[in-house]
């Protein structure tokens, strides 16, 4: 299976995991600011992302998707579920079944195509890159590489399990 070539190909290592955390405490304390930044960007940069919220899919201005509530309630849906993530990164249980809902939500009930969430989380790493220069070291960009895969790889996953065809 996928998953598994993945986690023997790509583990997280124990210090990585650490570096993971620490960096995402410190984005976490500003979890809601951080997430409309990160869903503004993406939403500026794949504007046809758009097209799966009704409530906002035909804003441009990213001031008024910065102002839009339900961009915000999504925003800390998203950062609540990175964060569930990363306090369970030792429990790979816990995180397959974490990202297996959100893949099934997304397949099922929402109909994204799943090759957004590699988008998104390639936004997110930049705006945390950028908005945490400090914290972002060559190392931390190294454990966050092996995050984003492994979000993605979880996720879609999930979504041939559910037979999704395009």
């Amino acid at each position: 299976m996928e998953i598994e070539r993945w986690e023997r190909g790509e583990e997280i290592s124990d210090a990585e995991k650490k570096v993971i955390q620490e960096t995402w405490s410190r984005v976490y304390a500003n979890c809601e600011d951080v997430g409309v930044s990160i869903l503004i960007r993406f939403f500026v940069n794949f504007p046809s992302a758009k097209q799966y919220f009704s409530q906002f899919k035909h804003m441009e201005d990213p001031l008024e998707m910065e102002r839009s509530l339900q961009l915000r309630k999504h925003a800390r849906r998203v950062m609540g579920a990175i964060n569930t993530v990363v306090e369970n990164l030792n429990d790979s249980e816990k995180v397959s079944s974490v990202l297996a809902l959100v893949g099934k939500a997304h397949a099922l009930k929402h109909k994204v195509e799943p090759i957004y969430f590699k988008k998104l989380t390639g936004v997110m790493l930049e705006v945390i890159a950028e908005e945490y220069a400090n914290d972002f070291t060559p190392e931390a960009h190294g454990a966050w590489t092996k995050m984003r895969s492994l979000i993605y790889t979880h996720v879609t996953a999930a979504y041939k399990e559910v037979g999704w065809a395009q």
